[in-house]
């Protein structure tokens, strides 16, 4: 098998030192996780080997670079720090533990942020808790690579999920559990017992523990083990409510990095709008299809109307049902087909429109169900395939159920 190597250089800036890896692409293709002295990154779309690092102080990082890139680098790196030149050390054959685990926990923390949920798609959701305590006892697991920040987030993630941990007990008492939930609950009993929390649930999560794992001859219904916070059912009938001719109807951009995750289903067609002629006046309705968790109220998005490639027009949107609707009027010269383009968005948080991303995120959705067929089918242990988050199984059982 020939050497792996791999370019270790220091930055423009004279701080930072780069461990070069895959290629990524959109901010929503990429895994990426802060660890100390660090920011690690992974394509989400690519190979998961070992990641890209951004290393802004290396005293820190040295206290894992070796257990996730070998010795070799984690030399490297302290010598390019010093003013050496770039260098390409050999990388291990096998990812070692550390990086696997890392790796996985980069991935949870994409899936909480990017998973493409859809009810147009077909894609459920991950359900919030069972992906936040597997992602507590994965920062529990990579503890090595974390400073204190790192471990208080783990700690957060178990106090602010805790609510799915009897599920999860019940689900290991299953006639057939998941392989991993016994790892997971025992990594989550261990976080909670070194934050020094307590409390009922907890309590209860010892004593199943503490006694012999002895599964239930009964199957479990996974689809009804998890109580859904909501239903999600697509609004039926045409809300459009302006008098008048249309003049013309598109779809729009769902730019998914314009707005928070939970606000908009992420098909690329959840975004419509519609133009009408009332007289001379032209106005244009907006429809956006809500995500299951979209805010009810408190919080509005916006659409943003180009015509003719002109300066962009602000839509105030409100959840109405299960869609964000808005309307405006336009200034367009009623002897005019115009060319319209509309883009949803949160005030506040957008960055601004990107590159035009509709294959990267089509890449995502079929990634997502690819993911979702392999969390319903059994497993075999083949590393190629490693094991599908606890959250992703569950969903691939409530995909027949709930689409």
């Amino acid at each position: 098998m020939p050497e792996r190597r791999c370019a270790v250089t220091r930055a423009e800036d004279g701080n930072t030192v780069r461990i070069a890896g895959p290629a990524a692409g959109p901010p929503f293709t990429r895994a990426v996780l802060d660890v100390a002295g660090a920011v690690l990154t992974w394509p989400v779309l690519g190979p998961r080997g070992l990641p890209t690092a951004e290393i802004h102080d290396v005293g820190q990082a040295q206290q894992w670079l070796w257990a996730v890139y070998g010795e070799r680098t984690a030399a490297a790196v302290d010598a390019v720090a010093s003013g050496a030149p770039a260098a390409e050390p050999t990388l291990p054959e096998q990812p070692t533990a550390l990086a696997e685990s890392a790796a996985r926990l980069a991935l949870g923390h994409w899936a909480a942020r990017w998973w493409p949920t859809s009810h147009l798609d077909g894609i459920p959701a991950l359900e919030p808790d069972v992906l936040g305590l597997e992602l507590a006892a994965l920062t529990h697991e990579c503890q090595q690579l974390l400073d204190e920040s790192g471990e208080l987030e783990g700690t957060d993630l178990l106090e602010e999920h805790l609510a799915g941990l009897d599920p999860l007990i019940r689900w290991r008492q299953s006639a057939a559990p998941p392989r991993q939930l016994d790892r997971v609950l025992r990594l989550i009993d261990d976080a909670a017992d070194n934050a020094g929390l307590d409390g009922a649930a907890l309590r209860h999560l010892r004593s199943a523990l503490e006694q012999d794992h002895r599964p239930t001859a009964t199957p479990l219904d996974v689809a009804e083990l998890f109580v859904r916070q909501q239903e999600f059912a697509l609004a039926a009938g045409d809300l459009r409510t302006a008098n008048g001719r249309v003049v013309a109807r598109g779809s729009g951009t769902n730019d998914w990095c314009r707005c928070p995750p939970g606000f908009v289903d992420a098909a690329e067609e959840a975004v419509s709008w519609t133009a009408y002629a009332r007289g001379a006046a032209r106005r244009i309705e907006v429809e956006v299809v809500a995500d299951i968790a979209a805010p009810v109220g408190g919080v509005h998005l916006a659409a943003e109307v180009h015509v003719d490639g002109g300066p962009p027009n602000r839509v105030p949107l409100v959840r109405r049902d299960d869609v964000w609707t808005g309307r405006a009027d336009l200034d367009i010269p009623a002897s005019t087909t115009p060319s319209i383009e509309v883009g949803v968005l949160l005030p506040g948080f957008d960055p601004g429109p990107g590159a035009d991303d509709r294959a990267a995120r089509e890449a995502v959705r079929a990634l997502a169900r690819h993911r979702l067929g392999l969390a319903a089918a059994p497993h075999d242990g083949d590393a190629a395939h490693p094991d599908p988050f606890l959250a992703e199984i569950a969903a691939a059982a409530a995909v027949e159920e709930d689409f």
